[in-house]
Parts: C-alpha cells; sequence; structure tokens
C-alpha cells in the first residue's frame, strides 16, 4: 500500500513545499510591515452621470483640473494635490465651474447647465452629477447656409 518514492523525488518535493511556504510567509510580513497611509484617503476615481452627449473623458479631464483626480488625497477636509493643498469644498466648487465649461467635442457649445458633485471622504469616491439642457444652447451659423 505504500507508494514507493525516490529519494532525489522526495527531497525536491520537500524543497518544494518549502519555497512556497517561505514565499506566503514573505508576502504576509512585507504587507504586514508596510507603514500605514498617513496622507489620507486617496481619490479612488470619479464616477460621471447624467450627460448623454457631452463625452465623460471631457467632463473628468476638465474636473482634474480643480484636483479631483486620481494620485490627489483627502485629509480630513483638505483636499491635498501634487501641487498644492486647498480645502474640499474650494475644489468641488472649482470643479462645478470646470464642468460646466465642458464642450461638445469640436465645437463651442456646452450644454451643462447644472452640476453637482459628491466626494466620498471615507472611500475617495468622485460622483459627478450633470445636467444638460439644449434649450439654453445658443448656437450660431456662420457658414452662411
Amino acid at each position: 500500500m505504500f507508494v514507493k518514492i525516490r529519494r532525489d523525488t522526495l527531497v525536491i518535493l520537500i524543497l518544494a513545499f518549502m519555497l512556497i511556504v517561505s514565499g506566503r510567509f514573505m508576502t504576509y510580513m512585507s504587507f504586514a510591515s508596510t507603514p500605514g497611509n498617513d496622507s489620507g484617503v486617496p481619490i479612488s476615481g470619479v464616477i460621471i452621470k447624467g450627460n448623454d452627449i457631452v463625452p465623460t473623458d471631457s467632463i473628468r479631464s476638465n474636473i482634474a483640473q480643480a484636483g479631483l483626480r486620481p494620485g490627489s488625497y483627502i485629509k480630513g477636509n483638505n483636499l491635498v494635490t501634487s501641487k498644492r493643498e486647498l480645502p474640499l469644498n474650494e475644489a468641488i466648487e472649482a470643479a462645478k465651474k470646470y464642468a460646466m465649461m465642458t464642450t461638445i467635442s469640436g465645437t463651442k457649445i456646452s450644454p451643462i447647465v447644472a452640476v453637482d458633485i459628491t466626494v466620498d471622504k471615507e472611500q475617495g469616491i468622485v460622483v459627478v452629477n450633470v445636467v444638460e439642457d439644449f434649450s439654453t444652447v445658443v448656437i450660431n451659423n456662420t457658414n452662411g447656409g
């Protein structure tokens, strides 16, 4: 009933087991020894809702100009970017202004009339609700047609 295993195969199996166990142990120790994130909660993403025509990439890049982008941190009521530190409410107001200036690609038409931005301070998720209204858009036809 015993399975015959050669001695060199047994040594290889024992070494493989020891490597796996020591690798797991080293991974655990490296994770446990990393310092905590004292710099705050990182902005993990920007979610854009309510847009039909204006591209989300354009809105996201305009909001990033105000500092609400991945790579920034929320520390208390402040937003810490790579260049400066400012109050979070000022960053949200600036992001609203930038989002309302977003135009349709290739045109000067900006149909966004209202923006609501909420920031989750515990998870770092920025949610942008956009309202587009084309009834207020002024379109000048300069083609002569």
